[in-house]
């Protein structure tokens, strides 16, 4: 049985403005947590410690029946690795090449801990979906936790499922209507999903009262504005009345989207302004809920009145921001690195033109450094067009040539560099840093699509207390 959360009179969270979780029930938190590894740590998993063991195994879903790349990641980390995690250990993948992402587990935890101190007494759900913006979602969904989300969010059934193999037990929110066939699977994983038509709303009902699941918590999506999904604040009113009427659902929250928080503060309190004046028509006619959600990151960050009972944070808890200006206050710090190494150098003479197409002559004799990354892996192929860098050795150097598929040529002039340097492509080395802001300015696109673009070819390896 599902138990709603409590909140006090009003539908307002208690005790500082954070409500109480809606609790899991047992029979999902007693589903067998996903086992799998690359590390080899299966026989380990109750020592006190866990040895780094570079033994590949196929990684296999238990609960989905699907292996790991049929989910399109490479995996979260076992919730027991997490927590035997100390400043000395450095979980990683099994290296087939040297190309990987490095997520700073540390750096998401204090980036929820900041957004949270700076919407207080508003509460965190952490955004999740596409494998946790490309920084792989069970690994990134529990240091959010750490850092005080009470809420999770993903776009699809199959993510939720995946946080809930992974042994994340706090309520998971699927941000929009999945497939009727799908209902099943979401009552039974206790995902609450986001409804916005008459026909689901009923889907849904059907499921949970089959699953012995009544009354199962729904949250009512009201279209403001951004004109995606939800439905006009008339026909939400009519759909709020039926969840209400239903003794098989209850109606735990009603959210809408901010489409323009970072740029449009005139548009953005007008939506703010409308889902509050929502809130007032339900609880005018006896319809209470316990949660109003409306904030992204810039909504969170940068309009107080968008906050309400929670906020939907996903980029900010990767420590990036949709714009520079967005929440200037408050310090993030970026969570990934892409991260290679140097597999090749040569000494090439001027005009040499390195790589498909040959459209760069060398102005002068140069050493040229080849590296195992390409736009399979998510490094844009326009990007060596556009003025893009790596970081080899503390310093900028451009491509040589154009991106491939599988690796890039790197222009390091008369400087040193040696086969096994570290070359970054996002992330700090020394002093200097090449942030996903950077490269989606140079594509003409937001970082948001810049960190989401990595593959499942890259290894992600989770740093926690630093390496």
């Amino acid at each position: 049985m599902i138990c709603r959360s409590q909140s006090s009179a009003g539908g307002k969270p208690p005790e500082g403005g954070v409500s109480t979780p809606t609790e899991v029930p047992d029979r999902v938190r007693d589903r067998p947590v996903l086992k799998f590894s690359w590390l080899g740590v299966a026989p380990f998993l109750a020592c006190d410690r866990i040895p780094l063991l570079p033994v590949p195994s196929f990684p296999h879903c238990e609960g989905t029946g699907l292996l790991r790349p049929a989910l399109g990641s490479n995996g979260p980390v076992l919730k027991y690795l997490v927590a035997y995690l100390d400043p000395r250990v450095f979980v990683t993948l099994a290296a087939m090449r040297p190309s990987w992402i490095e997520v700073d587990l540390d750096a998401i935890e204090a980036n929820v801990r900041a957004i949270r101190a700076a919407i207080y007494p508003a509460g965190v759900c952490a955004v999740v979906k596409a494998d946790g913006y490309g920084h792989g979602d069970v690994a990134a969904a529990r240091a959010a936790m750490a850092g005080g989300a009470t809420w999770l969010a993903v776009a699809l059934v199959a993510e939720g499922i995946r946080l809930r193999e992974g042994g994340v037990d706090l309520p998971i929110l699927v941000l929009s209507e999945p497939l009727e066939e799908e209902l099943e699977a979401v009552v039974q994983w206790s995902l609450t999903p986001i409804v916005y038509r008459s026909e689901f709303i009923e889907a849904v009902a059907e499921a949970a009262e089959r699953e012995d699941s009544t009354p199962y918590p729904v949250h009512l999506k009201v279209d403001t504005g951004m004109h995606r999904v939800g439905a006009d604040p008339a026909t939400a009113i009519d759909l709020a009345r039926r969840i209400h009427a239903d003794e098989r659902l209850v109606l735990e929250g009603v959210a809408t989207h901010l489409p323009v928080a970072e740029e449009d503060a005139e548009f953005t309190a007008r939506q703010v302004a409308d889902i509050a004046e929502f809130r007032d028509l339900l609880a005018a006619e006896g319809i209470d809920v316990d949660y109003v959600h409306a904030a992204n990151t810039a909504g969170a960050l940068d309009h107080p009145d968008a906050r309400f009972d929670f906020a939907r944070v996903g980029l900010g808890i990767y420590g990036l921001r949709p714009t520079p200006e967005t929440g200037r206050g408050v310090e993030l710090v970026p969570a990934m690195r892409v991260v290679s190494a140097v597999t090749f150098v040569q000494r090439l003479p001027a005009g040499a033109r390195p790589s498909y197409g040959r459209v760069r002559p060398l102005p002068s004799p140069s050493t040229v450094a080849t590296v195992p990354l390409g736009y399979a892996d998510g490094i844009p192929r326009r990007l060596s067009a556009l003025g893009g860098e790596v970081l080899i050795r503390g310093r900028r150097y451009p491509f040589a040539g154009t991106v491939t598929m599988d690796q890039v040529v790197v222009d390091v002039g008369d400087d040193p560099v040696d086969v096994g340097d570290e070359v970054v492509f996002v992330g700090r080395q020394g002093t200097e840093e090449v942030t996903a802001t950077e490269w989606a300015d140079l594509l003409s696109t937001i970082n948001y699509e810049v960190v989401c673009q990595f593959g499942p070819r890259l290894p992600r390896r989770y740093i926690k207390g630093g390496s």
